[in-house]
């Protein structure tokens, strides 16, 4: 698993945000269309149907929020250290954002967990967007596009790759 700017990819699977376990809200984009995840989150919109697909409320990346994070973690460790044995333990699920899908019926909105815990860089989410725009161009740019991301998820070892090579990937993807 791997971010590469506001998306998740998993193996051959790319998600919007991070990828969701049991009933947490994500979005999945698949050969077919946008799969909504999660409870409270029905439906399934084929490519043929979207118009627009966009994301907002995406945290930005700063100097703040990566202090936050770091503190959160720390503090995180402690308190887990601390209350070993407490059934649940403190959590505190991550920011959310929405994906917006516009289709002849209207706008649905989904929501989608941030995968960033410091943020992202104007730059991945510029890029991301324009990546979302292209996927939304037709069946031909589609294919060849999700294709490509979900064989470079399938072929990596699972680490996220630094900065500069997530722009490169999302600046070959968009063409």
């Amino acid at each position: 698993m791997a971010m590469v700017g506001l998306f998740w990819i998993a193996e051959g699977d790319v998600y919007v945000g991070a990828k969701p376990s049991g009933s947490a809200p994500g979005v999945r984009l698949t050969a077919e269309g946008v799969l909504p995840l999660g409870d409270g989150q029905p439906g399934f919109h084929l490519w043929e149907d979207v118009h627009a697909l966009t994301v907002v409320d995406v945290p930005a990346k700063s100097l703040v929020r990566q202090v936050g994070a770091v503190k959160d973690l720390v503090l995180d460790t402690v308190l887990s250290l601390t209350m070993a044995g407490t059934p649940g333990g403190p959590y505190e699920a991550p920011a959310l954002m929405t994906v917006r899908v516009e289709t002849p019926d209207g706008e649905r909105e989904l929501a989608a967990h941030v995968a960033a815990a410091a943020g992202y860089s104007s730059t991945e989410v510029d890029l991301s967007r324009a990546l979302l725009s292209r996927l939304t161009e037709g069946a031909a740019t589609l294919a060849t596009t999700l294709a490509a991301m979900s064989e470079w998820g399938r072929k990596r070892d699972g680490a996220t790759p630094r900065a500069a090579e997530r722009e490169e990937l999302l600046r070959s993807w968009v063409g």
